[in-house]
């Protein structure tokens, strides 16, 4: 059962901060004091249920969320090579370094990264790729207020290295990065890191990191027979399901091989699928192809399908000539090739699909739960699609 005082707004903002990376104070004034109110019954429950910590700051709140098990989809989407994250690292540490509110130019910061730059392949920045990735880096550090500008437009770097922009440091820059147990340099892979993060908690590892997937992964899958996790799921299904809808309005769905939550509405404070992307068309039609041809579809004991790249390009390309004609421009036009990758892409973004070593693709059942059909006036004009 709830907490009586664990209100509306109490559910709301449990939701928020597990789909915001912060609450900040001058942006969302209004949202910060509703989560601030509720600060002693969000701290106890986020504590006791998930063992994350909930910064309270005069300037921000913030949830510090660990995931059980990295995905790629949690990076951070506006990146696009490995070289951004390095340069994306360099640049944090110029800005540690800064007092708040204290100016300096894009030569400034240019000159640094490059110095703390640790890639065998020095950063070069009358090289076009080099300053793509410093772009998009410094976008990111805008968009999340880490940087404001003063004067300029980091744009205008793309094309001429020798573009000046003056920035300002903001009070948020040095609490971008999360809290450790112990210093990073102490760490030596991302597996100890992660080990670290169960040492701090004193008791219910498991129901912690039950918790943890569910609420921030798509779904959770049974990995063999004695998975213990999954075992707790189905044994407090009925303690589990109570708990979410009564302090998080989702609804807990179990089955044979994956259990997940569900919105009956469709929350802006949620990320949900599908969303309004023209590939999701695709990729439901996809979903609907194969449970409706699950014959020619065999799964193993987990509910697993296994196809080859090629495989999965030619059921594309089928149901493009089945539900193409509603599709987006782009998809109805496309090639089957680019259409093919981007689905797999989604899908491995929403954890319906991975891909092992060797090329074999592995679609998860969380595909199985979705479907998509055309209305019947549109079947009966033909298909016909002026989008």
């Amino acid at each position: 059962m709830a907490n009586p005082s664990f209100d509306e707004q109490a559910q709301e903002a449990l939701r928020i901060l597990f789909n915001q990376f912060w609450i900040l104070r001058s942006k969302e004034p209004a949202l910060y004091q509703q989560i601030r109110e509720r600060e002693k019954i969000l701290k106890n429950y986020i504590d006791e249920k998930f063992g994350y910590t909930l910064i309270f700051h005069q300037h921000f709140i913030k949830l510090e969320k660990t995931p059980v098990e990295p995905m790629s989809w949690m990076g951070i989407t506006d990146f696009q090579e490995q070289r951004d994250y390095a340069i994306f690292c360099c640049a944090l540490a110029f800005t540690d370094s800064r007092t708040v509110e204290e100016q300096f130019l894009l030569s400034d910061i240019c000159e640094e990264i490059k110095e703390l730059y640790p890639g065998d392949i020095s950063l070069d920045w009358t090289n076009y790729n080099h300053r793509r990735s410093l772009v998009r880096v410094i976008k990111f550090m805008e968009n999340m207020h880490l940087l404001h500008i003063v004067e300029g437009e980091i744009e205008q770097f793309t094309m001429d290295e020798e573009q000046e922009v003056l920035y300002e440091t903001t009070v948020y820059a040095q609490y971008f990065m999360r809290s450790y147990p112990k210093d990073l340099f102490e760490y030596e892979t991302k597996e100890d890191i992660l080990q670290s993060e169960w040492e701090i908690q004193d008791s219910d590892g498991r129901r912690k990191r039950v918790y943890r997937q569910l609420m921030i992964s798509p779904a959770i899958y049974r990995k063999n027979e004695e998975d213990l996790d999954f075992a707790y799921i189905r044994n407090y299904r009925n303690r589990l399901r109570d708990d979410f809808e009564a302090h998080a309005l989702l609804r807990l769905e179990v089955f044979k091989n994956n259990a997940l939550l569900v919105s009956e509405e469709r929350k802006q404070t949620l990320t949900l699928f599908p969303d309004q992307k023209a590939i999701m068309d695709v990729v439901l039609h996809l979903a609907t192809y194969i449970r409706e041809n699950e014959e020619t579809f065999p799964k193993d004991e987990f509910d697993q399908i296994y196809m080859t790249y090629q495989h999965l390009e030619q059921t594309v390309q089928i149901v493009h000539e089945q539900y193409g004609k509603g599709w987006s421009k782009q998809y109805r036009e496309g090639s089957i090739q680019g259409t093919t990758r981007e689905a797999i892409q989604l899908l491995k973004d929403w954890e319906m699909i991975t891909e092992l070593d060797g090329g074999t693709y592995v679609i998860r059942p969380l595909l199985g739960r979705v479907a998509a059909y055309y209305p019947k006036d549109f079947l009966e004009n033909g298909g016909d699609n002026n989008g």
